[in-house]
């Protein structure tokens, strides 16, 4: 059944109908398609262009239909163009004349675009309990390693030495973003396209608030041209997405170097990993592997829907259909890689010994060593050219700034006391930095309290 036959004089090319139909995707949005025509309908009703029995034999037609859709009994076919179609021909058929009535006073640019915000509403509600399944899981690994001392690195280099719950909390203000950016999507977009028509409105007495409020939008969208040509609130919210897998990818990248045989920072769990089909000894970190490599076609479905439409006129064009494929893939893509590595965060056991040779024999005191000097009186400038001597010095040698006696100290500059080892001890390193945002054990719980309280807001 096409909904828009009765100008044409022969069938459509099959080829054409394969070309031009989108039941194989837009059928994911079924039950928003539904629930967005009973609305309708009991808009409709209300304001007396469909009577109550219409109106009972309609909702009661569709209930059965998505009954029947989700159960099995009913199989979604290739032969009708689109969701719309199919829903509305399955209808017509149980219930007859009411059945024809269905699509009184509405569109199918404005349906699609109603039914594509409920469903990208719908997914974002999904995908922002996923961040917050893993700030919670990464606020834990935060209060369970306050006194987990690694280095801190800049350009890959060993630089500072932090706390493992310092690290972990520059990801937790990276996904708060994310779960914030997820809101702010959701408000702007919580608005009803539905009773625009094709662009310009129709002459039926619509209640269009009535309708946004049965369907939980904030209110109807204020001018019916943007209304069925809008495609912003997809293009935030793969940008969203987009930015989600950034993220993820970024961590997954230090998981992979922090996994490596070189560092040892971390085991995976085995759950969480894959052998090799001819190396027995391997345990692969595939998982942040895949999630890494997937981030690239999250971005590509961005760029994708810009590309579609930064040329497109006022109002609706057909090049929009292409939203729909490249949207569901992101979204699928995203909620599978956020429970994925949330299971392999929550799984992973961390090598504190390692992580804190490394960071003691890394020079990443070694600032603090050139601090020492300027409490001592030493100008900073002088101060940094006798740390590198004495760095070169332990290069050497192959010891750590820890390791060498004093009188080493005291042959690279005589302002050297006992109270030096105190000064580059990694504890007081850490401890030392205690202003809000530092890894300092005061701080942190400053801010972990802080995250407590976001996760309370949220939960």
């Amino acid at each position: 059944m096409k909904l828009w036959g009765g100008r044409f004089t022969k069938e459509t090319d099959q080829l054409v109908h394969n070309f031009n139909a989108s039941i194989s995707f837009d059928q994911k949005f079924f039950k928003q398609d539904i629930d967005g025509s009973i609305a309708h309908v009991t808009m409709l009703a209300k304001q007396g262009i469909l009577s109550d029995l219409e109106k009972v034999a309609i909702i009661n037609g569709l209930n059965d239909i998505k009954e029947e859709i989700i159960s099995g009994s009913l199989v979604i076919d290739g032969t009708h163009e689109d969701i719309h179609s199919f829903v509305e021909a399955n209808l017509i058929n149980r219930i007859g004349e009411p059945g024809k009535k269905l699509h009184t006073g509405r569109s199918r640019n404005d349906q699609v675009a109603l039914d594509m915000k409920l469903y990208t509403r719908d997914e974002l509600l999904q995908i922002k309990e996923l961040l917050k399944d893993l700030l919670v899981v990464l606020q834990k690994v935060m209060k369970e390693n306050l006194d987990t001392y690694m280095p801190g690195f800049t350009h890959l280099q060993k630089a500072q030495p932090i706390t493992l719950a310092h690290h972990m909390g520059a990801y937790f203000e990276m996904f708060k973003r994310d779960h914030s950016r997820l809101l702010d999507i959701y408000d702007r977009m919580n608005y009803s396209p539905i009773g625009s028509g094709a662009l310009a409105g129709t002459t039926y007495p619509l209640d269009r608030a009535y309708t946004a409020r049965l369907l939980g939008f904030d209110g109807p969208t204020l001018n019916s041209m943007d209304s069925v040509a809008d495609r912003d609130y997809l293009i935030e919210f793969l940008s969203g997405l987009s930015i989600i897998m950034m993220h993820l990818s970024r961590f997954c990248e230090e998981i992979i170097i922090w996994n490596s045989n070189e560092y040892q920072f971390v085991e995976l769990d085995d759950a969480y990993s894959t052998g090799s089909s001819i190396m027995p000894q391997k345990k692969n970190p595939d998982i942040a592997e895949l999630v890494r490599g997937k981030t690239g076609r999250v971005y590509g479905s961005l760029i994708s829907l810009l590309t579609t439409m930064k040329g497109l006129p006022l109002a609706y064009n057909k090049d929009m259909q292409e939203d729909k494929e490249l949207t569901f893939d992101a979204m699928d893509t995203v909620k599978g890689c956020l429970g994925l590595f949330t299971g392999m965060l929550s799984t992973m056991k961390f090598n504190i010994p390692a992580m804190e040779n490394s960071a003691k024999n890394g020079f990443t005191n070694a600032t603090d060593a050139a601090d020492y000097l300027v409490n001592h009186g030493v100008a900073f400038r002088d101060a940094h050219g006798i740390i590198g001597q004495l760095v070169l010095y332990c290069i050497d040698k192959g010891i750590a700034i820890d390791d060498m006696s004093l009188e080493e100290f005291k042959a690279i500059s005589p302002v050297f006391e006992a109270d030096i080892y105190e000064a580059v001890n990694l504890k007081t390193c850490v401890e030392k930095r205690n202003t809000i945002g530092g890894p300092g054990k005061a701080a942190m719980a400053q801010v972990i309290a802080l995250n407590e309280e976001y996760l309370k807001s949220i939960l």
